[in-house]
């Protein structure tokens, strides 16, 4: 009889016994107490938090490593040049941090459910050791993230312009949900202290809330016919996602889905050709193991052009995929990306001459007691300037070395410079065109510069999100690994009027409040 009576609370709510089953693995064990609202068990308070910890760690680590979707590719890269294979971690770790989230929110709101009715927590240790491991997870990765990414705060930060609005709104969402369990702890609560601790804590953060869209600031939150034109699109390698980098193919691929410039990277070959190529050996980007096992580690200038003529460099594209999000390509572009091979500078300078499209390098100096060591820039200037035929204003000049010198030849270019300066020193030195990275925008900078009239290039813009901060920024151009997703924007995302927000985020408040009344009224 005693039995039977302790037994009667769950035998009639089958949806408790489910939240608790759940929650702490108790099939076929019923609860035998219950906590009424206001009071806590000790086990609770004191594991709770951690569980709260949980899930706002892996809340912070999942949006950041969403937004930095952008520079995935770098991240795989790095990692190559560490471990010596080429290997997709940047979406592994999305799909764990994505897979711990979901499994952290699952037991948080099993907790709330059974808060909400009064019921005990007792966490299956099963459960306490997934939170400590979503936890020590979250963390590491963090802190991993502040030690050798830095720049990747400065795109989390850059991400708020955008979504901030959106995310006000989700968390005004949170809050209102919140309001029924602390509704019923703090009404129920039999001390009035304890109702000022849960009262007080939750409207603080609610006033807060309410009150933040007024220190927000969005270069896409504007007047109508205040947005700049579209930033022109510059093929970073060509267009990587769609052909192996820095080939023929991939620049041809650029022109084709309208990019309006291209940007490589150049080397100069032993005996002094120049010749595109980003790393600094040939082990990743062609089948050097093949043909040159003995020489996958040496310098790519201390090749001959003859012998770069050897390799290919398109098969490893089909092999190692280096794009978390590619694309499938058709048998044509895959039978025509395996015969791609190492292509020249005056080449490329000439494909772009007859689409008239700009182009922008990175030079590379060849290594100490390569012949053309001490004549680089005169060698590119010899085959920009008389080899190729280039038209001089199509040519966006970024290296540093001996810059006067190169003006003096050919002042046609477009001097570009690859950081931020006085104005009044780059007028000085003919800077016409600034190339900074994307973590750098400012859009007071930027207009700061345009009304001098040096224009702005970021790089290397992927993102719609971070493409449509760019446009609202006011950017003259881009450089980007996506030109083939980005020419077909035809405004930026999340574009509002002011007044669009504001009647939004009134709007979002107003409702919240009244919500939130009527059910501590209730």
């Amino acid at each position: 009889v005693v039995r039977r009576h302790l037994l009667q609370r769950y035998e009639h709510q089958p949806f408790i016994s489910c939240l608790a089953g759940f929650y702490s693995c108790r099939w076929k064990r019923y609860q035998r107490q219950r906590t009424e609202p206001g009071k806590c068990c000790c086990k609770m308070c004191l594991f709770f938090p951690l569980l709260i910890g949980a899930f706002c760690f892996s809340l912070v680590f999942l949006y950041m490593w969403g937004e930095g979707k952008n520079d995935y590719n770098n991240f795989d890269w790095y990692n190559y040049g560490n471990l010596g294979f080429w290997f997709l971690w940047s979406l592994v770790i999305l799909i764990v941090a994505a897979v711990l989230f979901s499994y952290i929110s699952l037991l948080m709101v099993l907790a709330m459910c059974l808060l909400a009715e009064g019921q005990q927590l007792y966490l299956h240790w099963s459960h306490k050791i997934g939170t400590f491991v979503v936890l020590g997870f979250s963390i590491a990765c963090l802190f991993a993230l502040s030690i050798l990414w830095t720049d990747h705060w400065k795109t989390a930060r850059l991400s708020f312009q955008i979504t901030a609005p959106y995310l006000h709104i989700g968390a005004i969402a949170i809050m209102v949900l919140l309001s029924w369990p602390v509704a019923l702890h703090a009404i129920r609560a039999d001390k009035k202290v304890i109702q000022v601790v849960i009262i007080g804590p939750y409207l603080a953060i609610l006033l807060f809330l309410f009150l933040i869209p007024l220190g927000m600031y969005s270069p896409c939150i504007r007047e109508v016919g205040t947005l700049g034109p579209k930033p022109a699109l510059i093929g970073h390698r060509g267009a990587p996602m769609l052909a192996p980098e820095n080939t023929e193919m991939s620049f041809r691929k650029t022109i084709e889905h309208g990019g309006d410039g291209l940007e490589t990277d150049v080397t100069i070959s032993y005996d002094g050709v120049p010749f595109l190529m980003h790393d600094s050996t040939l082990k990743r980007t062609t089948n050097i193991k093949d043909i040159y096992p003995n020489d996958t580690d040496q310098n790519a200038a201390l090749f001959t052009w003859n012998a770069l003529e050897k390799l290919n460099a398109g098969t490893w594209f089909l092999k190692d995929k280096p794009f978390s999000f590619m694309g499938s390509l058709s048998e044509a572009d895959k039978k025509q990306a395996m015969n791609q091979s190492i292509y020249k500078l005056s080449s490329f300078l000439r494909l772009a001459d007859s689409h008239n499209k700009l182009v922008i390098f990175d030079l590379y100096r060849p290594p100490e007691k390569h012949p053309y060591r001490n004549l680089w820039i005169s060698r590119i200037l010899t085959v920009v300037l008389k080899e190729s035929g280039i038209k001089p204003h199509l040519v966006l000049w970024l290296n540093n070395n001996m810059r006067s010198f190169v003006h003096s030849v050919a002042p046609g270019f477009q001097q570009t410079v690859g950081s931020k300066a006085p104005i009044e020193d780059l007028l000085k030195n003919n800077i016409v065109k600034l190339n900074l990275v994307y973590t750098d925008m400012s859009s007071e900078d930027i207009r700061k510069y345009a009304e001098a009239n040096i224009t702005t290039n970021l790089y290397v813009v992927n993102e719609p999100w971070l493409f449509s901060l760019a446009w609202c920024s006011g950017a003259h151009s881009v450089t980007t690994n996506a030109v083939h997703l980005l020419k077909n924007l035809s405004q930026p995302l999340f574009l509002m009027t002011p007044q669009q927000y504001n009647i939004m985020w009134i709007l979002t408040d107003i409702t919240s409040l009244l919500l939130i009344s009527l059910i501590f009224a209730l």
